[in-house]
């Protein structure tokens, strides 16, 4: 009854879908864990925001990689900015996500002698990417800075390939290890995202707070990979029936035409045998007629 089942296509069709199970499960995992990383990372940020705003020095220093729980908190720094050293980095969106520009960034030199990198905000690239672009200058003498603390960027972490030979002073990554090395002077580690004071004229754009409202599709997809793994054993078990269905209506019609046959061939034998008989009986009948007399 199930014997197809042995057949080469139907072996591989079912190895196919204890495959598949595994591994739509796997990936609804997969997209489960994103989901509750989004989640805390949410929760993170908004937690880090709302905390009253600390000096830079008690969570960043020299060579110190930023913890994640540090993430995004507002902190203060008061210092100078050190303009010559200041750098613009490659490829960055404005706040409409599609313009493609520069982040300005600018040590800021702390009272202890150490720096600090300042992201001052976004600026359009212009048309020459050769050419360092049009920046407002930063503000001069002694300034105090509030933003959100950052965390090196590298390109393990972000993506984004620190790309060598590039014109002077245009980077690729915030990184306060690679701007240390330019500057010789020693950086805290990470970076500060500038949110005031406001720039005239709103020129570098200030970079956006982060979004910490939105999960993501990650949770829908995570059901819909749980629904294929259970949909296969499902379609397994559909197909399965409908191909026994399917040749038990195959068996029957073949054995439904071969008894037609055989019905049609009794029939067909019989009509020949009656011809034959009748002529041997008119046969015997002349044997058996008397001659006719003599006139």
């Amino acid at each position: 009854m199930y014997r197809f089942l042995l057949s080469r296509q139907w072996v591989i069709l079912t190895l196919v879908g204890l495959v598949l199970i595994p591994v739509m499960i796997k990936l609804g995992y997969w997209q489960l864990h994103r989901h509750q990383h989004k989640v805390a990372q949410n929760a993170l940020i908004a937690r880090s925001l709302a905390d009253d705003p600390v000096p830079v020095t008690t969570l960043a220093a020299p060579g110190r990689e930023l913890p994640r729980r540090d993430m995004w908190r507002t902190v203060t720094a008061t210092g100078t900015y050190d303009t010559a050293h200041e750098v613009v980095v490659r490829q960055r969106t404005a706040a409409d996500e599609q313009s493609i520009g520069y982040y300005v960034v600018t040590p800021l030199v702390l009272g202890n002698g150490r720096g600090v990198l300042i992201n001052r905000g976004w600026v359009s690239a212009g048309n020459d990417l050769t050419k360092f672009p049009d920046v407002p200058a930063a503000p001069r003498g002694k300034v105090t800075v509030t933003g959100r603390m950052m965390a090196d960027e590298t390109t393990a972490a972000s993506g984004i390939k620190d790309t060598k030979g590039l014109p002077a002073r245009q980077v690729m990554l915030i990184n306060s290890s690679e701007q240390a090395k330019r500057t010789g002077r020693p950086m805290l580690g990470g970076y500060i995202e500038q949110t005031t004071p406001k720039p005239a004229g709103n020129t570098p754009e200030p970079v956006p707070e982060p979004d910490h409202d939105s999960i993501g599709p990650h949770m829908a997809y995570a059901i819909q990979w749980w629904l294929f793994a259970a949909a296969v054993p499902v379609g397994w078990l559909v197909l399965v029936r409908r191909e026994r269905r399917d040749r038990a209506a195959a068996a029957k019609e073949a054995q439904e035409a071969r008894e037609a046959a055989a019905t049609a061939a009794a029939g067909d034998g019989g009509r020949t045998a009656e011809p034959a008989g009748s002529g041997e009986t008119e046969a015997a009948g002349d044997e058996a007629a008397p001659a006719p007399a003599n006139p």
